[in-house]
């Protein structure tokens, strides 16, 4: 170990024993108790997932403002963390409490304050869940959504923690900071049955078993970008993880995937689903665009909008992806979504469809499964069928994430306003 490094290993491990102390924890309760107003009407309070480049939590987010009654206050870290579109923005506004989650001392305390100061004005309060709140990811914003959760129900404020999976790899303090949000009557709201399980077996109070929130979100936009609305057809939309590339060579593993849908005429879009430096699915793309040539081959290379997915996916054969959200997306339309299982949150969604087929553990070798799935699920003629059913099943259960905030549901279609966040649509 080099010698530079000695202290800021130091911190981590001083960091993380204080956090299994619980002192920051009681600490942050303390101030956000004095601090907090009380429950009003006005607006109902969401604290959102990062985004900053990830679609899912974009979708997620836009989900829960398409449903929602009255206008929304969402808590995000930055400003430009989450771009609404045109049909949403009037029904929202965005607070950024940069230190709020992730920050120390006199900083951190300030956006702390400045919380319990919004919630004076909430209607309901709704933390977004998704796959950050066992602390499997990071620890401390995991034990601090939570203890804003049982913060807000004791006060008497009606508190969700919306869809959420959960691991069986959850570390202690994350476990406890879940179990005082139930106590204090918070409702947990369960994005899949395995994670259900794991929670009621830790003797956590109020646990809902529910399924994605995305699935309350029918909007799908009127027209794809100029780019995209010209793919050939047949086209299949490929996904390769910026996660799952630390371990996996994609370029190896879907070159034979690639090549048995050029073989069926099936052209082969790649869609990258988060696009940020800490797990870049850009690259990973690229990736295999490089590996296999660009014959028969477009590479996305924006950050389209949710709308806009859904109309991608609502016209694709078939999805294989290692995002989650898009396969969400993908089954809301109808389409068959063959996923790469990561952090236990896979297996559960696919109970829902009664296809564990379709969820592939990602590992090098992985090839030989995923292009046997694809060409059972391609030989199928009832697949659609499968799919619709267990849509149906889903979109039922995520309706519990929003029966809180509104009757729910956006328009049927939305504009796609070009179809793109960040300006860019295909290279």
């Amino acid at each position: 170990m080099r010698v530079r490094n000695i202290p800021r290993r130091a911190r981590r491990v001083w960091s993380g024993l204080l956090q299994r102390s619980g002192l920051p924890t009681r600490r942050f309760a303390r101030t956000l108790r004095t601090a907090a107003g009380r429950p009003g009407d006005r607006a109902h309070l969401l604290v959102a997932a990062p985004g900053a480049g990830n679609i899912g939590d974009q979708a997620m987010l836009e989900a829960f403002v398409a449903a929602a009654d009255r206008p929304v206050t969402i808590v995000t870290r930055r400003d430009d963390d989450f771009v609404l579109p045109p049909d949403l923005a009037p029904r929202a506004r965005t607070v950024a409490l940069p230190h709020l989650l992730y920050g120390d001392g006199v900083e951190h305390r300030g956006d702390v304050r400045a919380l319990g100061g919004l919630l004076g004005e909430a209607a309901t309060v709704s933390i977004i869940g998704a796959d950050i709140m066992d602390g499997v990811y990071s620890l401390r914003p995991s034990v601090r959504r939570s203890t804003i959760a049982a913060v807000a129900a004791e006060l008497g404020f009606d508190t969700t923690v919306i869809g959420f999976s959960w691991s069986p790899a959850a570390p202690a303090p994350a476990r406890e900071a879940l179990r005082r949000a139930g106590a204090a009557g918070a409702r947990l709201l369960l994005r899949d049955p395995a994670s259900a399980a794991r929670v009621r077996d830790l003797g956590v109070a109020g646990v809902h078993e529910t399924a994605d929130i995305v699935f309350t979100d029918e909007r799908v936009a009127v027209d794809l970008p100029p780019e995209l609305a010209a793919l050939p057809r047949p086209y299949a939309l490929v996904n390769a993880s910026g996660l799952i590339a630390r371990t996996v060579d994609h370029g190896v593993e879907y070159a034979g995937l690639v090549a048995d849908l050029r073989a069926r005429g099936i052209h082969v879009v790649l869609l990258p689903h988060v696009l940020r430096d800490s797990a870049d699915d850009r690259a990973a793309c690229r990736t295999v665009r490089d590996a296999v040539g660009a014959d028969g081959v477009t590479l996305v290379a924006g950050m389209l909008s949710p709308s806009v997915i859904r109309r991608l996916a609502a016209e694709a054969e078939i999805v294989v992806t290692g995002r989650m959200h898009l396969a969400v997306m993908s089954l809301a339309q109808g389409v068959p979504a063959v996923t790469l299982a990561s952090q236990g949150k896979v297996e559960g969604l696919m109970r829902l469809f009664d296809w564990p087929q379709l969820c592939v553990a990602p590992r090098p070798g992985m090839s030989a499964d995923i292009r046997a799935v694809v060409a059972d699920v391609l030989s199928d003629a009832g697949s659609r069928e499968r799919v619709r059913l267990g849509t149906e099943r889903a979109r039922e259960r995520a309706r519990v994430n929003i029966d809180r905030i509104g009757a729910g549901g956006g328009a049927v279609r939305a504009d796609s306003s070009g179809g793109s966040i960040d300006g860019r649509a295909t290279t």
